[in-house]
């Protein structure tokens, strides 16, 4: 009886964490970026967002004018495609969002402060377009 239950134990702890970490693979955007360092952990600079912006799909982040921009890498456009840089907000009225990492046009915003060129071009992966 004890082993029936260890066994059904294991198979919800297993069924949860299946669960946990499911998520949408969704179309790359571009094949490579530029990053700050090789691992690509490194802030590239600061911006600023010109106007508001909407997320289309999960792989991007929302946008209020005036918003501070972490920006951590830049997309290497591919050709007729838009220029996505990948970044973090950061605000104090829209506490939520802080945090969420996610795509952006780059015309949208202007660089106010570079902290380390972003000069290592570097292949994305899926992980880099997964959505949670």
């Amino acid at each position: 009886m004890l082993k029936l239950l260890d066994l059904v134990f294991v198979l919800t702890l297993l069924g949860s964490i299946n669960q946990a970490v499911s998520g949408v693979m969704m179309e790359k955007l571009a094949n490579m970026k530029l990053c700050a360092d090789e691992e690509c952990s490194h802030t590239i600079s600061l911006a600023t967002a010109n106007d508001d912006y909407n997320a289309p799909d999960c792989r991007f982040i929302n946008i209020k004018k005036g918003q501070l921009i972490y920006v951590y890498s830049k997309l290497l456009p591919e050709e007729g495609s838009g220029e996505f840089w990948s970044g973090s907000v950061y605000s104090d009225r829209y506490v939520e969002q802080m945090g969420i990492i996610g795509y952006f046009p780059s015309t949208l915003v202007t660089e106010t402060h570079v902290f380390k060129e972003g000069s290592i071009e570097i292949p994305t992966t899926d992980i880099d377009f997964y959505c949670v």
